[in-house]
């Protein structure tokens, strides 16, 4: 793990996850792929088409939902491999979202923040109700306080605005909120923000050079909540 030095991020009053990959695997949707038809590797495809029409509408202030895109996206891979479902098959793909398995450091880390008096958080460019179904089915739901969605805010993370409204709706500033992502363009937009950020690398591996250094680098959630918990409060 290394720590930020003298960057000047404190310790938060609240931790701020990002859900989809952060806390979440997507192995399920990948095998509702299978399941029609799609191989595998179909799923990392989909998922980076549907993030890069979501980004580009966010430049341009404009906003489409998660499953709108995902939707369309998935109906254009699978004819791109000459199948061809109807949109209530697909829709039902897409339920997979529902059926996530947590990552085995998420409980752990979750307790360990609520035990220290850290406020909790989710946000997501996806659904905030499939965040609260996610977080039910594996009994976490008692160390969430909110899950937030960004079309709360009318835009897609990584733009200031989600990460804006969710410090607002937790009567918090910005730098009294952390995110944690395994994503650098969530770093890059939290900080941007003006929020600490905390970097998780079992995704990515290493970061994206161009942008916003995480002020906590970890392995894991275990290892992202230690650093921020270890950072100085604020004066």
């Amino acid at each position: 793990m290394s720590a930020p030095g003298d960057r000047g991020a404190r310790r938060p009053v609240a931790v701020v996850f990002d859900v989809n990959e952060t806390l979440f695997a997507l192995d399920h949707v990948g095998d509702a792929f299978e399941a029609i038809g799609l191989p595998g590797s179909a799923l990392d495809l989909w998922f980076a088409r549907t993030l890069s029409d979501g980004f580009a509408l966010a430049a341009t202030a404009d906003f489409a939902t998660f499953s709108d895109l995902g939707l369309y996206h998935l109906g254009r891979i699978t004819r791109s491999f000459g199948l061809e479902h109807d949109e209530a098959t697909l829709e039902q793909v897409l339920g997979a979202f529902e059926e996530l398995d947590a990552h085995q450091d998420v409980a752990p880390a979750l307790q360990r923040l609520k035990e220290a008096g850290t406020r909790i958080a989710t946000l997501t460019n996806g659904s905030a109700d499939i965040t609260r179904t996610l977080l039910r089915r594996h009994g976490l739901e008692g160390l969430v306080e909110r899950c937030f969605a960004a079309a709360e805010a009318g835009a897609w993370k990584p733009r200031a605005e989600p990460y804006r409204f969710a410090a607002q709706e937790l009567r918090l500033a910005p730098a009294d909120c952390a995110m944690v992502a395994v994503h650098s363009w969530d770093v890059h937009g939290a900080k941007r923000a003006g929020l600490t950020a905390a970097w998780v690398s079992r995704l990515e591996g290493r970061p994206v050079p161009p942008m916003h250094d995480a002020d906590i680098t970890a392995r894991s959630l275990n290892e992202a909540i230690d650093g921020l918990l270890a950072l100085p409060p604020a004066t």
